[in-house]
């Protein structure tokens, strides 16, 4: 359907823009899911389970192709044009949109407060940065589970930088730093793959039992156990709940992700812009109400029409065209903006030009995930992108998300 140049589909791996193209549409369609599942308790349940793994997979992915960032200039460069200035971009855009769909001229800029799902990238920002400082450690994933459980019975964390998500989501990004190219070979075995679907089998089933009992507040990682009216040992209690079910979820999600070139891969290396665009579109909903002004919407054909739309809009939001309409905002050339670094007439550093091979390719340095292109950091683009969401991750909106919408 959509093929990209030769040159960038030897560079780019298959796997992985299939799981973030995929994962960009369960983003996008949970979105759209928010308005309209009160009242329906399937819809709730669905919503709950794909908010309980499609930001931690994004994370991890982020993670694994973050293993070869030193900080050296180059990749402080693409750091800078490739997650900074896109969540500078669309931190002033969705800012603008709001002022005049809402008609609230007072809706202030903010730099450090992120604006529904741009949090990501600015998570994603101080993840990269901190790459190097985790390799170091003798066991860094169970520090960065012990300072995301602190942080989860830790009331008013400010919202400056999201502090309460980076935290909570970081032993994602450091495990996908602890990930080799075998572990997701692994998942590709068969025994896994059946267990895959034994797990996709239940986890709607478990989903639709808790739906009722369980606040969505978990799930977004936003907010402490005190703020959400439990007791303090609830935090921790949920980090490692939460965690151990949303790893389970995410490798039956990628057991399944097709590892050779479909029709929708070329898509992943656009789902950035997915990520990014299709907020727009979700906050129409939110800003001129439009669930209240047309009924039929909250109504289980709506809410099937709603799924639809979304999965379609979001699809055409990660073409060829539009990634080429928005490099200026996602993938800018800023060349202009840094200083040359003379060759120090060093060899290659190991790792330097490609990203960490995949299962079945190799794919140039970018963020993985909804949030960021190929030309960001040390992964590949992004989600996958995202609120990766909500890209992800934020909800669109609701009593129990505390960041700014």
């Amino acid at each position: 359907m959509f093929q990209p140049r030769h040159e960038e589909r030897s560079q780019r791996d298959a796997y992985f823009d299939n799981a973030k193209y995929l994962a960009i549409v369960l983003v996008a369609v949970a979105h759209v899911w928010e308005p309209v599942m009160a009242g329906s308790r399937a819809t709730r349940a669905l919503y709950m389970l794909v908010y309980a793994f499609h930001m931690p997979a994004f994370v991890i992915i982020s993670g694994y192709f973050s293993r070869s960032f030193t900080g050296r200039p180059d990749q402080l460069r693409r750091l800078v044009s490739g997650v900074a200035v896109p969540y500078l971009v669309f931190e002033v855009a969705y800012t603008l949109y709001r002022r005049w769909a809402e008609d609230a001229p007072q809706t202030a800029f903010s730099l450090t407060d992120p604006f529904y799902l741009t949090w990501f990238l600015l998570a994603l920002f101080v993840w990269r940065l901190s790459a190097p400082l985790w390799r170091t450690l003798r066991h860094p994933l169970p520090v960065a589970v012990v300072i995301a459980a602190l942080a989860s019975l830790t009331p008013r964390i400010a919202a400056d930088l999201d502090l309460q998500r980076v935290l909570q989501f970081l032993p994602f990004f450091v495990l996908g730093l602890c990930l080799r190219e075998e572990h997701f070979r692994l998942l590709r075995r068969r025994a896994v793959r059946a267990a895959a679907v034994v797990v996709a089998a239940l986890a709607p089933v478990v989903a639709y039992a808790v739906a009722p009992h369980v606040r969505m507040g978990w799930f977004y990682r936003n907010t402490s156990a005190q703020e959400l009216d439990v007791q303090w040992w609830a935090g921790p209690v949920a980090t490692l709940a939460l965690g151990g079910c949303a790893l389970v979820l995410t490798a039956a999600f990628l057991a399944w992700v097709p590892a050779r070139r479909t029709w929708f891969t070329v898509l992943g290396a656009g789902s950035v812009c997915g990520y990014l665009l299709h907020g727009f579109a979700v906050k129409a909903l939110q800003y001129w109400r439009l669930v209240e002004a047309h009924e039929v919407l909250a109504t289980p054909a709506g809410r099937v029409g709603l799924t639809a739309a979304a999965a379609v809009t979001v699809t055409l939001m990660c073409t060829p065209p539009v990634r080429r309409a928005l490099r200026w905002a996602v993938e800018p050339r800023l060349e202009w903006a840094f200083r040359r670094v003379p060759p120090t007439g060093a060899g290659p550093v190991a790792g330097e030009g490609r990203a960490p091979a995949g299962p079945r390719a190799r794919e140039t340095e970018g963020p993985a995930g909804p949030p960021a292109p190929a030309s960001a950091g040390a992964a590949p683009s992004a989600p996958a992108c995202v609120d990766a969401g909500s890209a992800g991750g934020a909800s669109a909106g609701g009593a129990e998300v505390v960041s700014r919408s």
